[in-house]
Order: C-alpha cells, then structure tokens, then sequence
C-alpha cells in the first residue's frame, strides 16, 4: 500500500510550495490564490476578459483570483500596481503579484501575474495564448520587471488594532 501511495505522489502534478497552518486548518490566503490562480492554467486569454468563460487578460485574471478569495483589487495592471503594498523581492510570498512594463523601463506598468512560489509566476500572457505559468528568471520577463506587490497579509503576521 505504501509503495503504491509512493508511485502515485510521483505522478502529481505541480504543487506551489506553501504549507497549511500548524495543527492542520484552512491554509493561508497566499495558498489559497495560488491554488484558484493554478486552477485556471489553459484559460484562454481575451483582451478585457475577467472570467474562465471569456477568457482572462492579464489584471482580469487577478481580479478574478483575488475576487474569488473575497479580495477587491482595481482592474488593471498599472492600478493594482499603483495600490499593492510594494515588497523586495526576498520577501516574495505565494499570492504576491509580480509586474512588468512590456513597452519599456519608463513605459506604465502594462503586465501582472500572481506568484506562485520558486520563482515562477500564473499570468495571462497575450493574444493567442493560454493561462500559463512563467518563470521570473526569463530574460524576457526579467529585463521588464517593475516590481512586487501584496494585497494580503501573510500568515502569522499580526496587525496592530485600532
């Protein structure tokens, strides 16, 4: 039984790396979107679109992920950009959102995806493509990095009261 419960983890698909509260329990946002961001791989991509029905643009896909954990964010890029609680990028967490300017470094930021641990990110790429998830040490990617963002408050982190 063991042996075959080895073989079949073998077999799994992709999983972010994040861990459930100690003593079990609901995991943490950041898991949480990960996992509704991850859920959407193959999505087709549509200019405007903020649905698996339609299809995702870049920041639609975002704010479907975030909407469906109960989170508002604006709708595009440049103005979740412009809101997220800016963040190094040593202090990446799963669930963080990652931003581009694809037209250049002093273009608005026009590209976001969601983190999704090791260095890979969820997005909707462009015309033509799918929901994919891409890796922020791609040249490409990298010399269009604008920087990074939070929306949520990591697991054990504690705010002050009012």
């Amino acid at each position: 039984m063991l042996a075959l419960a080895a073989l079949a983890a073998g077999c799994a698909p992709f999983q972010p790396t994040a861990t459930a509260p100690a003593g079990g329990g609901v995991p943490d946002a950041g898991t949480q979107l990960v996992g509704a961001a991850m859920a959407q791989l193959g999505a087709a991509y549509r200019y405007g679109g903020d649905s698996p029905q339609q299809g995702f643009d870049c920041s639609g896909l975002v704010a479907y992920v975030y909407g469906q954990q109960g989170i508002a964010v604006p709708r595009t890029a440049a103005q979740q950009f412009a809101a997220a609680r800016p963040v190094r990028e040593s202090e990446l967490l799963p669930g963080d959102l990652v931003f581009f300017r694809l037209k250049g470094p002093r273009a608005e930021v026009s590209h976001v995806g969601i983190y999704t641990g090791q260095g890979r990110f969820v997005h909707a790429p462009q015309s033509g493509r799918r929901v994919s998830e891409a890796s922020l040490s791609d040249e490409y990617y990298r010399e269009r990095l604008a920087g990074y963002g939070r929306f949520i408050e990591p697991m054990g982190s504690r705010t002050a009261a009012r």
